[in-house]
């Protein structure tokens, strides 16, 4: 269910943010076949990848001392906040000696983890965040606290839908890290030049929501993963 215009946090409930508010109003029964389609498909997931993740989760284990789960704090929907569930691909504590985002040559990343990484295994856990209703399949990537933080008025839109497993934007940023490798001061160049041009396209996603977009998502994100560019 969407919530009510006046039901939205007061950070919400700005003009830049109303008319995806509007569009997505309209869209009841896409919205419901979304959530649907999440629940029901997860499940099925749980069920089909326990025993890869439980040999996921004993080789990172072997590989690196730490928890199997990354549980960074994230936002999603209306502002909420949760710990996500990612297997770990980095040292203990990454977090803390470095920046939230990723670069490609990051020393923080483990063996497993770069293997993990380039298939997009360690997003598996996901699945409980959708069951949860934290997440859906097909959204905004949740940002870490601090960059929501620093949102534009228009960026709150993205709010009005649970965080994504995959998205347009991560689709044509999914060598984010690269991107990042040779900068300087990669929290300034994420907040100041990639951040907006991921927004563009979660914005876009909001505004021409449709169920069927978000199952061709699905599809362009397989391809991308096995090695399609989009641009």
């Amino acid at each position: 269910m969407l919530k009510n215009w006046n039901d939205l946090p007061e950070y919400m409930r700005v003009p830049e943010v109303k008319p995806y508010y509007d569009s997505l109003k309209k869209k009841g029964f896409q919205r419901g076949c979304k959530r649907v389609f999440d629940v029901f498909t997860a499940i099925i997931l749980l069920v089909l990848l326990a025993l890869p993740m439980i040999i996921i989760a004993i080789l990172i284990k072997c590989d690196s001392k730490g928890p199997v789960f990354y549980r960074q704090e994230r936002i999603t929907r209306y502002g909420k906040h949760y710990r996500i569930h990612k297997f770990r691909t980095m040292v203990n504590n990454a977090d803390k000696i470095g920046s939230a985002v990723t670069v490609g040559n990051d020393s923080r990343i483990t063996k497993i983890g770069s293997k993990l990484r380039g298939c997009r295994l360690d997003e598996l856990p996901q699945v409980l965040d959708i069951l949860s209703g934290n997440m859906s399949f097909v959204g905004t990537r949740p940002e870490a606290v601090k960059y929501v933080e620093k949102y534009q008025p228009e960026y709150y839109a993205t709010l009005l839908m649970p965080a994504g497993i995959t998205s347009e934007a991560s689709i044509r940023y999914k060598d984010e890290d690269k991107l990042l490798n040779e900068a300087d001061d990669v929290d300034k160049v994420y907040l100041e030049r990639v951040l907006p041009d991921k927004m563009k396209w979660n914005l876009k996603s909001i505004s021409g929501f449709s169920f069927g977009g978000d199952i061709m998502t699905m599809f362009r994100t397989v391809a991308a993963v096995a090695g399609k560019d989009y641009q």
